[in-house]
């Protein structure tokens, strides 16, 4: 059965391969049956058979072994037969389009429910919902910008880090549009996708620079072939911002001289920039603001871009799907035919049923000897071996599979997991190390976890002084899982473990971490955790990889803000 559940979508519907010939069978037997029964009452056989077609008292035979034929394939077909190799391929088009985001301390006022910045984010994913084709970067900028993601089309990561975005994230408060703009330029221009550029900036407009310097960026992006967009949030009328204080409460915002601060939009900036580069500015009193926005990039080219998303075995259904039809087709074409009137002996109708009958019972004997179904290759053995748990001689046919030529990532991947399984933890980093700048996400989010895995073991049996390393190599690749999947509560288990342990100064201990399974292919691998995790538990590490990354932000603020945002305006 195992067998049947690689080569079968559906395996439990097989049975239909026989059911459904042997129901063939019986009912168009009755059903001859009984019209001879009913054509033997209006008199002897002579004067029926001058009274009816020729084809009317024809022994079923050859009408059953075709209709039966037919039921057959159609049984296998609706199975979803596959074997064979193919690579999968999502194409899309679109063009290249970067959202730089205002993170500055005035996009908490509240002069939009529930604030500025929520408020924009909405319009983002909305945004990004209907941009599915385009290939797009995030830039966040306050008093300077910084880029969250590269171009990319990946919207879960897109979604990630737009989740994560607020003001602690630049390092640098203030407002600089220039320099925003600036960076999205730059970053767009190190495309050569070959579509067109588009620059999205969402801001409140309250910048605290020179003008001339927000439209001399604007120029130089627009002479540069990028269409600008500028998006307006907030209100003229003007808000306090909420600050949360170190004991949990939230008072205004007050400037230097202990003045309560009130921030306005601002569209002076916004529509002096789209002007300049002959873009389209977008008032925050409009409604829909992303569909306004796709609007304004509507005429724009778009390249047609091609993702790998794995690999899966080639749908055959056709192949036995066509030759049921192909025999349907030619029994009611036969069944049109009256025939010639012939006389037949008993023995020779006996002789053709005979035929018949014998042709039914070698049918599934031929096609199975005919080979359906390939033979078992190294890495499919390998994954037998696996499942099995002989985890040794699972590593060996992979080995053996890779050295006759099959240098595929998933069979590189299940390679270093069956060592991983095996406890050949070196090797195992070894290997998973080669796959973590694989092109399929999820392929490269396995081999991660694996590789943080074979070094957190490595880490728990080492002695005191010779875990850090190795416990560091696995907080570094286990916080590259979490960025790609925030909500992983093995990887969040695993990365708590090597955390604590690091802090205890490292060596012993054990259990509670996650492993790799795999089969003959990365889509049919699950990471699970041996340890229990409760829900306490879990909420407690929800936040581990997030605090550390706020503490390495928060370390990069203090190297940064040494530089006062222009005005010693910090909002």
């Amino acid at each position: 059965m195992i067998l049947f559940g690689v080569y079968f979508d559906y395996p439990w519907l097989l049975p239909l391969a026989v059911v459904l010939p042997v129901l063939v069978i019986v009912l168009l037997r009755y059903n001859y049956r009984r019209r001879f029964a009913r054509l033997a009452r209006l008199g002897t056989p002579d004067v029926v058979a001058r009274l009816v077609p020729p084809n009317a008292m024809r022994p079923p035979g050859w009408h059953v072994t075709r209709v039966a034929t037919a039921a057959l394939g159609v049984g296998i077909a609706v199975a979803g037969p596959r074997w064979g190799a193919e690579r999968n391929v999502v194409r899309t088009s679109g063009i290249d389009m970067v959202l730089a985001l205002d993170a500055s301390l005035s996009m908490l006022a509240t002069d939009e429910r529930p604030n500025r910045l929520e408020r924009m984010k909405q319009e983002v994913r909305r945004l990004i919902d209907q941009s599915r084709g385009d290939r797009t970067g995030l830039i966040a900028f306050a008093g300077r910008s910084y880029i969250l993601t590269p171009m990319t089309v990946d919207g879960g990561a897109l979604s990630l880090f737009l989740d994560n975005l607020d003001p602690s994230v630049v390092g640098q408060a203030g407002s600089s549009l220039a320099r925003a703009i600036r960076q999205g330029s730059d970053l767009l221009m190190l495309s050569n996708s070959g579509a067109d550029k588009a620059l999205v900036l969402m801001s409140d407009g309250e910048a605290f620079e020179d003008v001339n310097d927000v439209i001399a960026e604007a120029k130089h992006a627009g002479d540069q072939g990028i269409s600008l967009v500028t998006v307006g949030f907030g209100s003229t009328q003007g808000a306090t911002i909420p600050v949360k204080n170190p004991d949990g409460t939230t008072t205004p915002k007050r400037d230097e001289g202990g003045q309560t601060v009130v921030t306005h939009y601002t569209p002076d900036f916004l529509r002096a920039a789209a002007e300049a580069a002959h873009g389209t500015f977008i008032d925050a009193s409009r409604t829909d603001k992303a569909a306004l926005v796709k609007s304004a990039l509507a005429r724009l080219r778009t390249k047609a871009h091609a993702t790998i998303s794995g690999e899966s075995r080639t749908p055959r259904y056709q192949l036995f799907l066509l030759p049921a039809v192909l025999l349907l087709l030619l029994d009611t074409l036969l069944a049109e035919r009256r025939g010639r009137r012939r006389r037949s002996s008993a023995a020779a109708e006996t002789s053709v049923s005979a035929a018949a009958a014998v042709a039914l019972m070698l049918l599934p004997y031929v096609i199975g000897c005919a080979g359906v179904l390939p033979s078992s290759s190294p890495a499919e053995n390998g994954a037998r071996a696996y499942r099995s748990q002989n985890f040794q001689q699972a590593a060996q046919l992979y080995r053996r599979a890779i050295d006759g030529g099959d240098k595929r990532p998933e069979i590189l991947y299940n390679y270093g997991t069956a060592l991983l399984a095996g406890d050949s933890l070196q090797g195992a980093a070894e290997v998973l190390e080669r796959l973590t700048d694989a092109t399929d996400p999820e392929l490269r989010y396995r081999a991660l976890f694996n590789l943080g895995l074979a070094q957190l073991k490595q880490g728990l049996a080492a002695p005191k002084e010779a875990a850090n390393e190795p416990l560091d190599a696995a907080l570094a690749a286990y916080k590259k899982v979490l960025l790609m999947r925030a909500t992983d509560l093995d990887a969040k288990w695993n990365y708590e473990l090597a955390l604590r342990k690091k802090q205890q100064g490292g060596g012993g201990g054990g259990g509670g971490a996650g492993g790799g399974q795999s089969n003959s292919s990365p889509e049919q691998q699950k990471p699970q955790p041996t340890g229990g995790l409760g829900q306490q538990q879990a909420d407690q590490l929800l936040g581990s990889a997030a605090r550390e990354e706020r503490d390495v932000q928060a370390k990069k603020q203090k190297q940064t803000r040494s530089e006062p945002p222009p005005g010693g305006k910090d909002w």
